[in-house]
C-alpha cells in the first residue's frame, strides 16, 4: 500500500503532456476474501465487466476512471480451513463500483510511434462501491433487499500491449482494501444485529476483480517534443 501511495504523489505533481485517451471494456472475474469461503487471494467465483477510461498525460502516467460490476461466492464449504468446512456456511454478492486514479507505467509508453509498446503498470486511487446488505441467522444467510455503500483503495498491477495504432489489450489484477467488513455477512452494523456477528470483527473485508482490458484509443497527438 506504501508503494502505491508513493507513487501517487510523486507523478500527480508531474510535467503533463500528450493529449491521447482510451476507452474500452473490462472483462474477467470476482472474487472476495472474508470470514466466509475461501481465503485464496485470486480465485473468482463469478463474473465482472465493466467500462474504463484513460487520459494518457506522459508516457509514465494516466488518469483513469472506471465502473465495474461484479458477483462472486462465498462458500465455507470450498475452504481449506477446517472450521469454515464444518460451519458450511454460504452466501451471494455483488458490488457495483466507481473508481477514479492514477495508473504507472514502469517503462515508457509511447502510443504515437510506430511499432509495439508494452509496459507493465500500476493503478491507485480511491473507489466508491454498493453491495448487498446481508446477515446469518441460525447458519441461513438473511436477504433484507437492501443496499450499503463504502470506499475503497485499490491496488492493482496489471501489463497492456498495444496491438495496432488503435487497440490495446491489457491485463490485471486488482485487489480492492474496502472500508466494511460485512461484505460477507459477518458483520452487520447496528444493535439489532449484534448477535449475528462473527469472525474477525476487527479486520475488514476485500475483493478482486481479475480480467483483461481492450481499449480503443483517440484525441489529438501531441507536439513532437511531448513524447520525447
Amino acid at each position: 500500500m506504501r508503494l502505491f501511495l508513493v507513487v501517487l504523489l510523486m507523478f500527480i505533481f508531474a510535467e503533463t503532456s500528450g493529449q491521447t485517451y482510451e476507452v474500452g471494456l473490462f472483462a474477467g472475474g470476482a472474487n472476495n476474501i472474508g470470514d466466509v469461503g475461501r481465503s485464496n487471494f485470486i480465485l473468482p467465483s463469478g463474473p465482472a465487466f465493466g467500462g474504463i477510461f484513460k487520459w494518457n498525460k506522459s508516457k509514465r502516467y494516466a488518469w483513469r476512471g472506471s465502473v465495474v460490476y461484479g458477483e462472486f461466492t462465498a462458500d465455507d464449504a470450498k475452504s481449506d480451513i477446517s472450521s469454515r468446512q464444518q460451519r458450511n456456511y454460504k452466501m451471494d454478492n455483488n458490488v457495483l463500483e466507481v473508481s477514479a486514479g492514477l495508473e504507472f507505467n514502469f517503462v515508457e509508453y509511447n502510443l504515437h510511434q510506430l511499432g509495439p509498446a508494452f509496459t507493465p503498470y500500476l493503478y491507485t486511487g480511491i473507489t466508491y462501491f454498493r453491495y448487498g446488505y446481508h446477515y446469518f441467522n441460525a447458519g441461513q444467510l438473511q436477504d433484507i433487499e437492501q443496499k450499503d455503500g463504502a470506499f475503497a483503495i485499490p491496488m492493482t498491477v496489471g501489463a497492456k500491449l498495444r496491438l495496432s495504432q488503435f487497440f490495446i489489450l491489457g491485463a490485471e489484477i486488482g485487489a480492492r482494501y474496502t472500508f466494511t467488513d460485512n461484505l460477507d455477512a459477518s458483520n452487520p452494523s447496528g444493535s439489532n444485529y449484534k448477535n449475528f456477528r462473527f469472525g474477525n470483527i476487527f479486520s475488514d473485508d476485500w475483493y478482486v476483480f481479475s480480467g483483461i482490458t481492450l481499449t480503443y484509443t483517440f484525441g489529438r497527438k501531441p507536439c513532437q517534443d511531448c513524447f520525447d
